[in-house]
């Protein structure tokens, strides 16, 4: 797979042959685009600034083999017309390797090679480039991407694939720096000098502070590990074999009397079960509620939906508690109020939630553990502001990413909708709630791809 400063067979006002649809991050949204484009024999230039995450992103870019999916692997198919393909690519057969949870690294290979041979089957139809795209210029026949280098990509539509956006800065740490603070977990030197460290502060209690904790763990790290947020929820655990919840239909409760069917249904199947059988339905559930009552939930109800919704493979979960058990680490609820560098050490002031009281920690690093934001606004990406500045995208109502319609057209600041710019992935959830996992982000940018290359119906989709 090599990058090209070259589009095909186009010229530089793309008069020559079929216009291709860019798009623009090739993390799993926008690798897993390409490929169903590709796949319905439309043309596709896939853009990605950072070379090393190509077919990977964030979450799968990972090279740490105790990060794994949080998806059973009988789940993790990339084609949903093919719902065993990745089963067959890691050779798995039987019920016990379907349940198992692989490395994410394994699944980063995956990507790639699928992208890699559906390139190979399509010879001419596609370009990848190594490339940041600065701004984007709509026409009434085509769309104009300018690179950074200042090449031109001529196209009929955009889709934006961005993934995350970074972390937002947490206000009371915004004096420190590195190596004792890490805003973004994922930063080179996360993980350097722990020989030197006594007490680690993790900023975050959910996936993303699991990850950190069991790779200080894995690379040797003989200190204490607090990880402290507001509630001081964790995420909970699969169990050891898949759900065998039977299907059912779409509740047609709203509000805080769903809420209480929810749990009533847990006191009946247990919580796994109660939750599993509704998500077939939670962005038709989303979606059929007012932007008052989704915010209603996100202020009230999100922290307890993310830690049951989205769950730690069983492995993980016992080395968590094993950590806990012999004392190395430590999950605090609480609000974080002030941080003072104190010589090689930062004194932590931090608040115990239900009480008046302010406690004391002296730790020798800080890591970022909140999750990524969806804040537009503060997003340093150079085409997202000047798509801002021009009117030509909004965030959502409640911010979590970019405003869209249900096909994934991005809407204007007048809220009309582009008839050339669209959006995928974790950056759409505003619109749909549930899309940051590989199940719904699979039928999401299937849809897309059969709208794009006008296949109104393609048999054996496996939805």
């Amino acid at each position: 797979m090599t990058a090209s400063g070259k589009f095909g067979s186009l010229d530089s006002t793309g008069n020559q042959g079929e216009l291709p649809v860019a798009i623009i991050g090739a993390g799993f949204s926008g690798t897993l685009l390409a490929i169903n484009l590709l796949r319905h024999g439309v043309k596709v230039v896939l853009i990605e600034r950072d070379g090393a995450n190509l077919a990977k992103g964030l979450a799968f870019g990972t090279r740490q083999p105790e990060h794994l999916l949080n998806v059973r692997a009988v789940n993790m198919s990339a084609l949903p017309d093919d719902a065993s393909h990745f089963l067959r690519w890691m050779g798995f057969s039987g019920s016990d390797l379907e349940n198992r949870f692989v490395p994410r690294l394994a699944y980063g290979h995956y990507l790639r090679e699928l992208l890699i041979e559906t390139l190979a089957a399509a010879p001419g139809r596609a370009d990848v480039l190594t490339a940041e795209v600065v701004a984007a210029h709509f026409d009434e026949d085509r769309a104009r991407l300018t690179l950074s280098d200042g090449d031109e990509v001529p196209c009929r539509a955009v889709v934006l694939a961005l993934g995350n956006f970074p972390p937002d800065p947490h206000p009371v740490l915004a004096g420190l720096s590195e190596p004792t603070w890490f805003a973004d977990p994922w930063t080179p030197g996360v993980l350097d000098d722990l020989d030197t460290l006594d007490h680690i502060l993790l900023v975050g209690t959910g996936l993303t502070a699991i990850d950190i904790a069991v790779s200080l763990d894995r690379a040797g790290f003989q200190g204490r590990i607090t990880a402290l947020s507001r509630r001081g929820l964790r995420p909970r655990s699969h169990a050891e074999t898949g759900p065998t919840v039977a299907p059912v239909s779409r509740p047609q409760a709203d509000g805080t009397v769903l809420l209480r069917q929810i749990r009533q249904r847990a006191a009946q199947i247990g919580w796994r079960g109660a939750i599993d059988e509704l998500r077939p339905h939670t962005q038709h559930i989303w979606r059929r509620h007012d932007a008052a009552a989704q915010a209603s939930f996100l202020r009230h109800c999100r922290p307890f939906w993310d830690v049951h919704r989205h769950r730690l493979a069983p492995q993980v979960a016992d080395r968590v508690a094993a950590m806990e058990k012999q004392g190395r680490l430590r999950v605090l609820a609480g609000n974080l109020l002030s941080a003072e560098p104190a010589g090689h050490v930062v004194r932590i002031g931090w608040r115990p939630r239900g009480s008046d009281d302010i406690s004391r920690m002296a730790v020798d690093r800080i890591i970022g553990c909140t999750g990524p934001s969806g804040d537009l606004a503060r997003s340093p990406d150079a085409l997202l502001q000047g798509l801002l500045a021009t009117g030509a995208i909004r965030p959502d109502v409640h911010r979590l990413g970019l405003d869209v319609d249900h096909v994934g057209r991005v809407k204007r600041a007048d809220g009309t909708g582009h008839d050339r710019l669209f959006a995928v992935g974790p950056i759409t959830k505003g619109e749909a709630w549930e899309m940051i996992a590989v199940p719904d982000i699979r039928r999401q940018v299937w849809s897309l791809a059969r709208q794009l290359a006008n296949a109104h119906w393609v048999g054996g989709e496996g939805l």
